[in-house]
């Protein structure tokens, strides 16, 4: 476990400074882009990795909680994956899901932590939700079938958050992001996000000299994208604002299609080769736009574009092969 203290205060972390701020999955891309957030802040920050505490061990969890006692949590940490990786390893999205957040919001409970914010998912939402989704449309309508394993666990933690808000007062609240994308992102090739499958597709393709890039679908579903630190940054504005209510979207208010973010990443990429459709793959669910007023309204919105962000997680991406040795390969 590591205290990292940090003393650079900006001017708008009067709420965050000095505070004992406990980042579950620091490692991941999320809870990197925290700590490159937070170490803003003047906050003590809390880490520790997977190998040093198993979040879906109670006891674990709650000797950790007792000896560090945070103040604030930010829970970041989760097994995550793509439409390939909910569809096959059902049964550990739902367990390791149920576990980690199960354990880490009664240990915040027990421990008085002060607030604590929930890291959900767009697919906790209906798929077929009234576009824009607001935050009401949770529990209104069947979840789309590749994830719902993953789904119904991120709908628990919600539940969790509110159910422990109403019984014992605690000020635990959750946000909602679309699909993120960025710096420390999954490439993994069956496992990674929309993003990080094209990207890495589009790479191979360029150097091994390929004619066509193939993608997922018949490149007309849509797709929210938000940049990690955008994330970050909405997080942050969450944790420091008094809210009175305990869900929140966080989105970037407008989508393109698998299409259109195909030929972006390609262009990002400098692949020019054609695009080809699998359409014996999976669209997943065909639109899911989230209304993000209810964020905009306590003075958070995202500032990175679409291409600059996708240039910068191309560079992250080919900076992780060259620390990997791979010579352009993953």
């Amino acid at each position: 476990m590591k205290h990292m203290n940090t003393h650079n205060k900006s001017d708008n972390s009067s709420t965050l400074a000095g505070k004992k701020i406990w980042i579950t999955g620091h490692r991941g891309m999320l809870g990197s882009a925290l700590i490159r957030s937070l170490s803003k802040e003047g906050a003590n920050l809390l880490v520790a990795s997977s190998q040093e505490l198993d979040l879906r061990n109670k006891s674990e969890v709650i000797n950790w909680i007792d000896k560090n006692r945070p103040e604030l949590v930010f829970h970041a940490g989760a097994k995550v994956g793509g439409i390939y990786a909910n569809a096959t390893l059902s049964a550990d999205f739902l367990h390791d899901n149920l576990m980690i957040q199960t354990n880490v919001i009664d240990a915040s409970h027990q421990f008085g932590v002060s607030k604590l914010l929930f890291v959900a998912s767009n697919c906790t939402y209906p798929a077929k939700a009234v576009q824009p989704i607001s935050e009401n449309a949770l529990l209104t309508g069947p979840l789309e079938e590749n994830i719902r394993s993953y789904a119904i666990a991120k709908i628990a933690g919600i539940e969790m958050c509110r159910a422990y808000r109403k019984q014992y007062g605690c000020d635990f609240i959750s946000v909602i992001p679309p699909n993120l994308y960025g710096p420390g992102d999954n490439y993994h090739p069956q496992h990674s996000h929309v993003v990080a499958g094209i990207l890495r597709r589009a790479h191979e393709a360029k150097v091994s000299g390929q004619h066509e890039l193939s993608v997922w679908g018949d490149g007309t579903a849509r797709r929210e994208i938000l940049y990690i630190d955008d994330l970050a940054d909405a997080m942050k504005c969450l944790m420091a604002a008094n809210v009175t209510d305990d869900l929140f979207n966080a989105g970037s208010g407008h989508d393109l299609s698998i299409a259109e973010l195909a030929t972006l990443i390609a262009e990002v990429v400098g692949f020019e080769g054609r695009i080809v459709y699998d359409n014996d793959k999976p669209n997943g669910t065909m639109k899911k736009l989230l209304d993000s007023s209810r964020i905009q309204a306590i003075g958070w919105c995202p500032k990175m574009n679409e291409r600059t962000g996708l240039q910068r997680a191309y560079k992250d991406f080919l900076a992780l092969l060259e620390t990997q040795g791979h010579g352009g390969r993953l």
